[in-house]
């Protein structure tokens, strides 16, 4: 099984990582690491976190407000989102669609 993520999820960790290193430097690198030991989490377990709709779940990180939404698709976990917990929850759901 592997971890891809969509290219808007992308550009969330992204800005994400950003964010966080004009906090305090390293932050972001430290955020980075938080998402990929999740990523693993996830691989170890596909199926232990909430399903939350259409199949998708989410894993929260460690130490900050954010989450993995993700599918699983045969031997894919395609993760949709890098989700701000602060953020309106169901901003990603029109991705389900689009990962079909």
């Amino acid at each position: 099984m592997r971890l891809e993520f969509t290219a808007i999820a992308e550009l969330e960790l992204d800005e994400a990582v950003a964010y966080y290193n004009g906090q305090q430097f390293g932050l972001g690198e430290e955020f980075a690491i938080e998402v990929s030991r999740a990523g693993d989490r996830i691989l170890a377990h596909p199926h232990a976190w909430q399903q939350l709709e259409d199949g998708a779940r989410r894993c929260r990180l460690n130490r900050f407000p954010y989450g993995l939404v993700y599918v699983v698709e045969d031997e894919l976990i395609l993760v949709l989102a890098v989700m701000f917990l602060r953020r309106d929850p169901t901003y990603w759901r029109d991705r389900l669609k689009k990962s079909d």
